[in-house]
Protein backbone atom coordinates (compact mmCIF):
# COMPACT_ATOMS: atom_id res chain seq x y z
CA UNK A 1 0.00 0.00 0.00
CA UNK A 2 1.57 3.34 -1.03
CA UNK A 3 2.46 5.55 1.89
CA UNK A 4 0.43 8.69 2.59
CA UNK A 5 1.79 12.04 1.43
CA UNK A 6 1.17 15.50 2.73
CA UNK A 7 -0.72 18.22 0.89
CA UNK A 8 -1.62 21.76 1.90
CA UNK A 9 -5.31 22.55 1.65
CA UNK A 10 -6.15 26.23 1.52
CA UNK A 11 -8.76 27.49 3.92
CA UNK A 12 -9.93 30.42 5.97
CA UNK A 13 -9.77 30.71 9.73
CA UNK A 14 -7.50 32.18 12.36
CA UNK A 15 -6.73 28.95 14.23
CA UNK A 16 -3.89 26.70 13.17
CA UNK A 17 -4.53 24.10 10.52
CA UNK A 18 -4.89 20.49 11.62
CA UNK A 19 -4.03 17.24 9.86
CA UNK A 20 -6.69 14.89 8.53
CA UNK A 21 -6.80 11.69 6.48
CA UNK A 22 -8.73 12.57 3.33
CA UNK A 23 -10.33 10.41 0.67
CA UNK A 24 -10.03 12.43 -2.55
CA UNK A 25 -10.74 9.54 -4.94
CA UNK A 26 -12.54 6.25 -4.31
CA UNK A 27 -10.44 3.07 -4.22
CA UNK A 28 -7.23 5.10 -3.88
CA UNK A 29 -4.91 5.61 -0.87
CA UNK A 30 -5.90 8.31 1.58
CA UNK A 31 -3.78 11.47 1.71
CA UNK A 32 -2.79 13.45 4.79
CA UNK A 33 -3.88 17.05 4.32
CA UNK A 34 -3.70 20.15 6.47
CA UNK A 35 -7.20 21.48 6.90
CA UNK A 36 -8.40 24.86 8.09
CA UNK A 37 -10.81 24.63 11.03
CA UNK A 38 -14.31 25.99 10.56
CA UNK A 39 -16.34 27.83 13.21
CA UNK A 40 -18.58 25.65 15.38
CA UNK A 41 -22.35 26.01 15.60
CA UNK A 42 -24.27 26.69 18.83
CA UNK A 43 -24.97 22.95 19.42
CA UNK A 44 -21.54 21.75 18.26
CA UNK A 45 -18.34 20.77 20.02
CA UNK A 46 -14.76 20.83 18.76
CA UNK A 47 -12.73 17.88 20.04
CA UNK A 48 -8.96 17.39 20.11
CA UNK A 49 -8.91 13.78 18.88
CA UNK A 50 -6.48 11.40 20.61
CA UNK A 51 -7.61 8.04 19.17
CA UNK A 52 -9.86 7.08 16.27
CA UNK A 53 -11.17 3.56 15.64
CA UNK A 54 -10.76 1.96 12.22
CA UNK A 55 -13.68 -0.18 11.12
CA UNK A 56 -14.43 -2.37 8.12
CA UNK A 57 -17.05 0.21 7.15
CA UNK A 58 -14.37 2.91 6.82
CA UNK A 59 -12.70 0.92 4.07
CA UNK A 60 -16.01 0.22 2.36
CA UNK A 61 -17.02 3.90 2.33
CA UNK A 62 -13.62 4.81 0.83
CA UNK A 63 -14.32 2.29 -1.93
CA UNK A 64 -17.87 3.52 -2.57
CA UNK A 65 -19.27 0.19 -1.36
CA UNK A 66 -21.01 1.33 1.83
CA UNK A 67 -24.70 2.19 2.18
CA UNK A 68 -23.74 5.77 3.03
CA UNK A 69 -21.84 7.61 0.29
CA UNK A 70 -20.46 10.99 1.42
CA UNK A 71 -19.44 13.40 -1.36
CA UNK A 72 -15.75 13.63 -2.22
CA UNK A 73 -13.46 14.73 -0.72
CA UNK A 74 -14.23 13.47 2.79
CA UNK A 75 -12.49 12.30 5.95
CA UNK A 76 -13.45 8.78 7.12
CA UNK A 77 -13.73 7.71 10.74
CA UNK A 78 -16.85 6.80 12.74
CA UNK A 79 -15.65 6.86 16.37
CA UNK A 80 -13.08 8.65 18.47
CA UNK A 81 -11.87 9.66 21.91
CA UNK A 82 -10.37 12.98 22.85
CA UNK A 83 -10.60 16.19 24.85
CA UNK A 84 -13.08 19.05 24.31
CA UNK A 85 -11.37 22.13 22.85
CA UNK A 86 -14.40 24.35 22.38
CA UNK A 87 -18.14 24.16 23.01
CA UNK A 88 -20.89 26.06 21.21
CA UNK A 89 -23.02 28.69 22.94
CA UNK A 90 -25.95 26.31 23.52
CA UNK A 91 -23.92 23.25 24.58
CA UNK A 92 -24.83 22.03 28.07
CA UNK A 93 -23.59 18.42 28.17
CA UNK A 94 -19.81 18.93 28.02
CA UNK A 95 -17.29 21.71 28.60
CA UNK A 96 -13.74 22.57 27.56
CA UNK A 97 -11.26 20.07 29.01
CA UNK A 98 -13.73 17.18 29.33
CA UNK A 99 -12.51 13.79 28.09
CA UNK A 100 -15.10 12.32 25.74
CA UNK A 101 -15.89 9.55 23.31
CA UNK A 102 -18.01 10.26 20.29
CA UNK A 103 -19.42 9.05 17.02
CA UNK A 104 -19.32 10.97 13.78
CA UNK A 105 -20.61 10.63 10.26
CA UNK A 106 -17.27 9.78 8.66
CA UNK A 107 -15.00 12.67 9.67
CA UNK A 108 -13.06 11.69 12.79
CA UNK A 109 -9.72 10.51 11.31
CA UNK A 110 -8.28 13.92 12.03
CA UNK A 111 -6.53 15.83 14.78
CA UNK A 112 -9.76 17.75 15.33
CA UNK A 113 -13.37 16.74 14.95
CA UNK A 114 -16.58 18.78 15.18
CA UNK A 115 -19.74 16.96 16.22
CA UNK A 116 -23.14 17.60 17.78
CA UNK A 117 -23.16 17.61 21.58
CA UNK A 118 -25.63 14.72 21.74
CA UNK A 119 -23.14 12.36 20.07
CA UNK A 120 -20.55 12.84 22.82
CA UNK A 121 -20.28 10.99 26.14
CA UNK A 122 -17.95 11.90 29.00
CA UNK A 123 -15.30 9.33 29.93
CA UNK A 124 -15.07 8.28 33.60
CA UNK A 125 -11.81 9.22 35.33
CA UNK A 126 -10.56 5.64 35.67
CA UNK A 127 -10.97 4.82 31.96
CA UNK A 128 -8.09 5.66 29.58
CA UNK A 129 -8.61 7.48 26.30
CA UNK A 130 -7.28 4.42 24.45
CA UNK A 131 -9.66 1.98 26.14
CA UNK A 132 -12.54 4.43 25.65
CA UNK A 133 -11.83 4.64 21.91
CA UNK A 134 -12.48 0.90 21.60
CA UNK A 135 -16.00 1.20 23.02
CA UNK A 136 -18.38 3.00 20.61
CA UNK A 137 -18.84 0.73 17.57
CA UNK A 138 -17.61 -2.60 18.96
CA UNK A 139 -19.11 -2.46 22.46
CA UNK A 140 -22.16 -0.47 21.41
CA UNK A 141 -22.90 -3.25 18.92
CA UNK A 142 -22.07 -5.99 21.43
CA UNK A 143 -24.36 -4.61 24.13
CA UNK A 144 -27.31 -4.25 21.79
CA UNK A 145 -26.69 -7.71 20.28
CA UNK A 146 -26.40 -9.47 23.64
CA UNK A 147 -29.04 -7.59 25.60
CA UNK A 148 -31.44 -5.67 23.38
CA UNK A 149 -31.75 -8.22 20.56
CA UNK A 150 -30.76 -11.71 21.78
CA UNK A 151 -31.79 -11.04 25.41
CA UNK A 152 -29.18 -13.50 26.65
CA UNK A 153 -29.85 -15.02 30.08
CA UNK A 154 -27.27 -16.20 32.65
CA UNK A 155 -26.07 -19.73 31.94
CA UNK A 156 -27.09 -19.75 28.28
CA UNK A 157 -24.63 -20.97 25.66
CA UNK A 158 -23.66 -18.43 22.99
CA UNK A 159 -21.84 -19.15 19.72
CA UNK A 160 -19.84 -16.15 18.46
CA UNK A 161 -18.33 -16.18 14.95
CA UNK A 162 -15.42 -13.98 13.81
CA UNK A 163 -14.70 -14.18 17.51
CA UNK A 164 -11.22 -12.61 17.46
CA UNK A 165 -12.30 -9.45 15.66
CA UNK A 166 -12.99 -6.23 17.52
CA UNK A 167 -16.74 -6.81 17.76
CA UNK A 168 -16.38 -10.55 18.36
CA UNK A 169 -14.11 -9.97 21.36
CA UNK A 170 -16.50 -7.30 22.64
CA UNK A 171 -19.44 -9.73 22.40
CA UNK A 172 -17.43 -12.37 24.30
CA UNK A 173 -16.49 -9.80 26.95
CA UNK A 174 -20.07 -8.61 27.50
CA UNK A 175 -21.74 -12.03 27.26
CA UNK A 176 -19.24 -13.67 29.63
CA UNK A 177 -18.42 -11.00 32.17
CA UNK A 178 -21.71 -9.09 32.35
CA UNK A 179 -24.39 -11.62 31.44
CA UNK A 180 -22.64 -14.75 32.78
CA UNK A 181 -23.17 -16.75 29.59
CA UNK A 182 -21.02 -19.61 28.31
CA UNK A 183 -19.36 -18.68 25.02
CA UNK A 184 -18.12 -20.87 22.19
CA UNK A 185 -15.74 -18.79 20.07
CA UNK A 186 -15.54 -19.61 16.36
CA UNK A 187 -12.69 -18.15 14.31
CA UNK A 188 -10.53 -18.90 11.29
CA UNK A 189 -7.31 -19.96 13.02
CA UNK A 190 -6.11 -21.70 16.16
CA UNK A 191 -4.29 -18.52 17.21
CA UNK A 192 -7.52 -16.49 17.03
CA UNK A 193 -9.43 -19.16 18.95
CA UNK A 194 -6.73 -19.10 21.64
CA UNK A 195 -7.05 -15.31 22.03
CA UNK A 196 -10.85 -15.54 22.24
CA UNK A 197 -10.53 -18.11 25.01
CA UNK A 198 -8.01 -15.93 26.84
CA UNK A 199 -10.59 -13.13 26.66
CA UNK A 200 -13.33 -15.24 28.25
CA UNK A 201 -14.70 -17.86 25.85
CA UNK A 202 -15.03 -21.35 27.37
CA UNK A 203 -14.07 -23.14 24.16
CA UNK A 204 -12.93 -22.40 20.63
CA UNK A 205 -13.68 -23.80 17.19
CA UNK A 206 -11.47 -23.23 14.13
CA UNK A 207 -13.99 -23.25 11.29
CA UNK A 208 -11.26 -23.31 8.64
CA UNK A 209 -10.56 -26.95 9.59
CA UNK A 210 -13.99 -28.50 9.07
CA UNK A 211 -17.68 -28.25 9.76
CA UNK A 212 -18.64 -25.65 12.36
CA UNK A 213 -21.92 -27.45 13.00
CA UNK A 214 -20.15 -30.77 13.74
CA UNK A 215 -17.61 -29.09 16.02
CA UNK A 216 -20.34 -27.32 18.00
CA UNK A 217 -22.29 -30.57 18.31
CA UNK A 218 -19.23 -32.25 19.84
CA UNK A 219 -19.10 -29.50 22.45
CA UNK A 220 -22.78 -29.18 23.42
CA UNK A 221 -24.41 -32.34 22.09
CA UNK A 222 -27.56 -32.46 19.99
CA UNK A 223 -29.36 -29.90 22.17
CA UNK A 224 -27.55 -27.01 20.49
CA UNK A 225 -26.67 -23.46 21.54
CA UNK A 226 -29.18 -20.94 22.81
CA UNK A 227 -27.83 -17.98 20.84
CA UNK A 228 -25.60 -17.45 17.82
CA UNK A 229 -24.13 -14.06 16.96
CA UNK A 230 -22.76 -14.11 13.42
CA UNK A 231 -20.54 -11.63 11.62
CA UNK A 232 -19.31 -13.91 8.81
CA UNK A 233 -22.33 -14.88 6.70
CA UNK A 234 -22.40 -17.60 4.04
CA UNK A 235 -21.86 -21.18 5.17
CA UNK A 236 -20.75 -20.06 8.64
CA UNK A 237 -24.14 -18.38 9.13
CA UNK A 238 -25.96 -21.51 7.95
CA UNK A 239 -23.93 -23.77 10.26
CA UNK A 240 -24.62 -21.37 13.13
CA UNK A 241 -28.33 -21.45 12.36
CA UNK A 242 -28.33 -25.25 12.30
CA UNK A 243 -26.49 -25.32 15.64
CA UNK A 244 -29.28 -23.56 17.50
CA UNK A 245 -31.36 -25.18 20.21
CA UNK A 246 -35.14 -25.15 20.51
CA UNK A 247 -36.28 -21.50 20.60
CA UNK A 248 -32.74 -20.41 19.79
CA UNK A 249 -31.94 -16.92 18.57
CA UNK A 250 -29.49 -15.85 15.90
CA UNK A 251 -28.37 -12.25 15.45
CA UNK A 252 -26.76 -11.16 12.17
CA UNK A 253 -24.14 -8.42 12.59
CA UNK A 254 -22.42 -8.55 9.23
CA UNK A 255 -20.97 -10.50 6.32
CA UNK A 256 -17.19 -10.42 6.75
CA UNK A 257 -16.88 -13.55 4.62
CA UNK A 258 -18.34 -11.70 1.65
CA UNK A 259 -21.33 -14.01 1.09
CA UNK A 260 -24.92 -13.34 2.17
CA UNK A 261 -26.79 -16.58 2.80
CA UNK A 262 -30.49 -17.17 2.19
CA UNK A 263 -32.35 -18.21 5.32
CA UNK A 264 -33.96 -21.68 5.08
CA UNK A 265 -37.23 -20.73 6.75
CA UNK A 266 -38.17 -24.35 7.46
CA UNK A 267 -35.42 -24.39 10.12
CA UNK A 268 -37.02 -21.41 11.83
CA UNK A 269 -40.32 -23.27 11.92
CA UNK A 270 -39.07 -26.66 13.09
CA UNK A 271 -37.18 -25.34 16.12
CA UNK A 272 -39.18 -22.16 16.75
CA UNK A 273 -36.02 -20.17 16.00
CA UNK A 274 -35.84 -16.37 15.92
CA UNK A 275 -33.54 -14.82 13.29
CA UNK A 276 -32.84 -11.11 13.59
CA UNK A 277 -30.42 -8.45 12.45
CA UNK A 278 -28.58 -5.65 14.20
CA UNK A 279 -27.40 -2.51 12.43
CA UNK A 280 -26.14 -0.53 15.42
CA UNK A 281 -25.63 2.77 13.63
CA UNK A 282 -29.24 2.88 12.46
CA UNK A 283 -30.41 3.28 16.07
CA UNK A 284 -28.75 6.70 16.11
CA UNK A 285 -31.47 7.91 13.74
CA UNK A 286 -34.35 5.51 14.48
CA UNK A 287 -34.20 5.22 18.29
CA UNK A 288 -31.60 7.53 19.76
CA UNK A 289 -32.48 6.61 23.34
CA UNK A 290 -31.46 2.98 22.72
CA UNK A 291 -28.34 4.11 20.85
CA UNK A 292 -27.27 6.50 23.61
CA UNK A 293 -27.92 3.92 26.31
CA UNK A 294 -25.59 1.45 24.59
CA UNK A 295 -22.80 4.05 24.81
CA UNK A 296 -23.41 5.09 28.42
CA UNK A 297 -23.75 1.43 29.42
CA UNK A 298 -20.41 0.56 27.78
CA UNK A 299 -18.73 3.37 29.71
CA UNK A 300 -20.41 2.24 32.93
CA UNK A 301 -19.31 -1.38 32.48
CA UNK A 302 -15.76 -0.18 31.79
CA UNK A 303 -15.75 2.09 34.82
CA UNK A 304 -16.93 -0.82 37.00
CA UNK A 305 -14.22 -3.10 35.65
CA UNK A 306 -16.75 -5.56 34.24
CA UNK A 307 -15.40 -5.35 30.69
CA UNK A 308 -11.84 -5.07 29.40
CA UNK A 309 -11.47 -3.47 25.93
CA UNK A 310 -8.75 -5.05 23.79
CA UNK A 311 -6.63 -3.08 21.32
CA UNK A 312 -5.12 -5.18 18.56
CA UNK A 313 -2.89 -2.56 16.95
CA UNK A 314 -2.22 1.19 17.02
CA UNK A 315 -1.03 3.19 13.99
CA UNK A 316 -0.01 6.84 13.67
CA UNK A 317 -2.09 9.05 11.37
CA UNK A 318 0.56 9.08 8.63
CA UNK A 319 0.32 5.26 8.51
CA UNK A 320 -3.45 5.28 7.96
CA UNK A 321 -3.21 3.32 4.69
CA UNK A 322 -1.17 0.62 6.42
CA UNK A 323 -3.84 0.51 9.12
CA UNK A 324 -6.60 0.07 6.52
CA UNK A 325 -4.65 -2.78 4.92
CA UNK A 326 -4.15 -4.35 8.34
CA UNK A 327 -7.92 -4.38 8.89
CA UNK A 328 -8.80 -5.63 5.40
CA UNK A 329 -6.28 -8.48 5.56
CA UNK A 330 -7.60 -9.42 9.01
CA UNK A 331 -4.09 -9.35 10.45
CA UNK A 332 -5.27 -7.87 13.70
CA UNK A 333 -7.13 -9.45 16.56
CA UNK A 334 -9.12 -6.80 18.39
CA UNK A 335 -9.62 -3.13 17.68
CA UNK A 336 -7.32 -1.23 15.35
CA UNK A 337 -6.81 2.39 16.40
CA UNK A 338 -5.23 5.49 14.90
CA UNK A 339 -3.25 7.55 17.38
CA UNK A 340 -3.39 11.28 16.67
CA UNK A 341 -0.82 12.16 19.36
Amino acid sequence: MPSSHKLRQAGQGQSRHYRAAVCTELKQPLTIQEVAPRPIGPQEVRVDVHFCGINFADNLVCRGQYQEKPPLPFTPGMEFSGVVLEAGADVSTVKKGDRVIGVSNFHSMAEQCITDQKTLWRIPENVSLQDAAVLPVSYGTAILAVDHRARIQPGETVLVTAAAGATGLAVIDVATNVFCAKVIAAAGSDEKCKLAMQRGAQSGVNYSQGSLKDAVKKLVGSSGVNVAIDMVGGDVFLDSLRSLAWEGRIVVLGFAGGNIASVPSNLLLLKNISAMGLYWGRYQHQDFAVFSKSMSTALQYCQQGLIHPHTGAVFKLEKVNDAFLHVMQRKSTGKVLLSLK
